[in-house]
């Protein structure tokens, strides 16, 4: 496998629950944020462990003297590699831990992944400053969600079963019943297609 072969894979869209959003600006009063997207260090080590589990690895060096707690990070996917910076915040609790999730973060985007979130238009929301969040989540725009999710309940069904992969009951049975229900709500999704 080369990393042509798996390109599309690593650039798709994330789902919509895994993007999150911080803040840039705020208005003067604080009522009103501009907002930036973003996904988190987790979900980029889940996409790799999807598509090239044992194909991937991420090295760190400490950067020393810098301002703030710097990393350098080298990641390696299918033997092709890409280094970038992360930095943690001063002040921030697990400052080097805030660094090195920067820097696979960076480095994941020098092979497209969430690199689209870049593109997402500029978005100014109400704000609470108690929580310390939007006031309501932002949605995103229909090109920047994976293809179930533009499907009228495929969202639905995704989180059903990335429920399912917690709660899968030990009765076969109802295994059985859970599986009708599943390829019944997929045939319905693509109705010329076959579910497995």
């Amino acid at each position: 496998m080369k990393l042509s072969d798996v390109q599309k894979r690593l650039q798709a869209p994330f789902p919509a629950h895994l993007v999150g959003f911080k803040p840039a600006s705020f208005s003067r009063d604080h009522k009103r944020a501009l907002l930036f997207a973003h996904i988190d260090a987790r979900a980029v080590q889940d996409r790799l462990d999807a598509i090239c589990p044992d194909e991937w690895s991420f090295e760190l060096e400490v950067v020393v003297g810098a301002a703030r707690p710097t990393v350098k990070g080298r990641l390696t996917i299918l033997g092709v590699a890409r280094e970038d910076i992360g930095e943690g915040s001063e002040g921030e609790l697990g400052t080097l831990k805030a660094a090195a999730s920067d820097a696979l973060k960076r480095c994941a985007v020098q092979f497209g992944i969430g690199r689209y979130l870049y593109d997402l238009p500029k978005l100014w929301a109400d704000w609470d400053d108690e929580k310390r969040a939007p006031v309501h989540d932002p949605e995103l725009p229909e090109w920047a969600r994976p293809d179930h999710e533009r499907t009228p309940g495929g969202a639905h069904l995704m989180q059903a079963m990335e429920q399912l992969k917690y709660e899968l009951p030990d009765d076969l049975e109802l295994q059985r019943e859970i599986y009708k229900h599943l390829k019944a709500a997929l045939m319905s999704l693509h109705p010329t297609g076959r579910a497995a």
